[in-house]
């Protein structure tokens, strides 16, 4: 059914600093047209899930403005450029929103955030072997660092108190790798 479906234009409504806002008119199959919202992440994203030598995850706390509260996930952020590969773009995120570097990041899974209407998409590594380095937030963060244990977060995220599906993948990922 969906090779029927088919795009018979797309318009920019929005054009942001690393999202860009469409509406799609649609053909269905039955031959009626609906517009479609699209929203186009530009550059990507990575997320790490850091692992201390005791087994505790670092996380980070901020504030999200899209649910006008604070959020408690692993660092991430958006590539610098296309031309970034993720796996760099973890490592600064880590040394940037924690303080700490690694030596030993390693590709952990590829998620897609929100399929029915945008097509970001995040590269998660796992970061082992962490060194204290230079904490750096960019100018408008503000975050908090924190220190769990896999099976503390997997109760939050089985509590409904973690959402985030960046977050909960990779923890949820992590902690079946470990069983293994």
């Amino acid at each position: 059914m969906a090779e029927q479906i088919r795009r018979l234009e797309r318009k920019l409504m929005y054009q942001g600093a690393i999202l860009d806002i469409y509406k799609d008119t649609m053909q269905l199959p039955n031959g009626s047209t609906e517009a479609w919202d699209f929203i186009s992440h530009r550059m990507g994203a990575a997320a790490v899930l850091p692992v201390l030598p005791d087994g505790r995850i670092i996380m980070v706390r901020q504030y999200r403005n899209a649910l006008e509260r604070e959020t408690l996930e692993i660092p991430a952020g958006c590539r610098d450029s296309l031309e970034e590969g993720t796996d760099v773009c973890a490592a600064r995120e880590l040394e940037e929103e924690t303080g700490y570097r690694s030596d030993n990041i390693t590709f952990l899974l590829s998620l897609r955030t929100t399929v029915a209407f945008c097509d970001e998409y995040v590269d998660v590594y796992l970061a082992r072997d962490l060194k204290p380095g230079t904490r750096h937030l960019d100018e408008a963060e503000s975050i908090d660092v924190e220190y769990y244990t896999v099976e503390e977060l997997c109760g939050m995220i089985y509590g409904g108190k973690l959402q985030d599906a960046k977050t909960v993948s990779a923890i949820l990922a992590y902690s079946n790798m470990r069983e293994k």
